[in-house]
């Protein structure tokens, strides 16, 4: 037998960083996903450990680059600790570090804004992945659990049609989905500083949302497309995004056996079975 692939890391390591330099303060909590790959083949066929870098020590790198360089952005933490694990042991070829980020925003109330209390933007994440190796980094950003529902402009016609179809067509559903985002920078993305990956991510939002909202729906797919291109539009920065948009159906409900009629104002939210649709835009 012969050992065919590996890599090994620490997941899921809290961190909370907090900058108070900033008005209003900054706040950066996520979780860390490290993997590694390279010399490690002894550690699984003899038990040799000497090349090993802990899981352990990997955790407390978070903490001391944290500390060191302050890295306020998802995307920022994650080149900071794959180019790290490349440059400081010789004998990693290779370095993933994925890290989620929880958005908490500062709290306002009517036109006054509290710069030290925050609240979260939950379940909407921001996510990063820095894949580094010793011809280069690789950058993505991403926004993860963004729920959206549109109660017009939406239909879903003309569709294939065979003996196992039962669907009707319609040109009035309801359309709501979780959006998943991730878009590659350009190679120039360790140049940027936080509030370069701060724009962006605004800006993508900003793109999905608008388009979601004011695009006239043939499909979940169109639609799709439509959101990523308009990304790409809007941010020169990325050079393609991929959407994850599963078809989170609102079913209508009979209600004649009650005597009522239902002209769609009145759905049942179903989490199973649903349609998953994926795609990647590029230029």
């Amino acid at each position: 037998m012969k050992l065919k692939e590996h890599l090994y890391g620490k997941s899921q390591v809290r961190v909370t960083r907090l900058d108070r330099t900033k008005t209003p303060h900054r706040v950066l909590v996520a979780s860390v996903d490290i993997a590694l790959e390279g010399a490690f083949e002894p550690s699984y066929t003899d038990g040799d450990n000497r090349s090993v870098v802990a899981t352990d020590t990997m955790k407390n790198t978070v903490y001391v680059l944290a500390r060191r360089y302050g890295d306020r952005t998802a995307e920022q933490l994650a080149m900071r600790l794959a180019e790290h694990f490349i440059d400081e042991y010789e004998h990693v070829e290779a370095a993933t570090v994925d890290v989620e980020e929880e958005l908490w925003t500062p709290v306002r109330v009517g036109d006054r804004r509290y710069d030290d209390a925050f609240s979260r933007r939950g379940p909407e994440n921001a996510v990063a992945t820095a894949s580094a190796s010793p011809e280069g980094t690789l950058v993505t950003g991403g926004l993860v659990g963004i729920q959206v529902m549109k109660t017009s402009k939406s239909g879903f016609s003309n569709f294939h049609e065979d003996e196992y179809r039962t669907l009707a067509d319609t040109d009035d559903r309801l359309f709501a989905t979780t959006v998943d985002a991730q878009w590659r920078y350009h190679d120039d993305a360790a140049e940027f500083d936080a509030d370069d990956f701060y724009r962006t991510r605004s800006k993508v939002r900003g793109a999905l949302l608008e388009t979601f909202a004011e695009h006239e729906s043939l499909s979940v797919q169109q639609t799709l497309f439509e959101m990523g291109t308009a990304a790409l539009e809007r941010c020169g920065v990325i050079s393609e995004i991929s959407l994850v948009m599963p078809n989170q159906h609102h079913l209508l409900v009979d209600l004649a056996v009650f005597g009522l009629d239902n002209d769609n104002e009145v759905f049942v939210g179903t989490n199973e079975p649903f349609g998953h649709i994926e795609a990647t835009v590029s230029r």
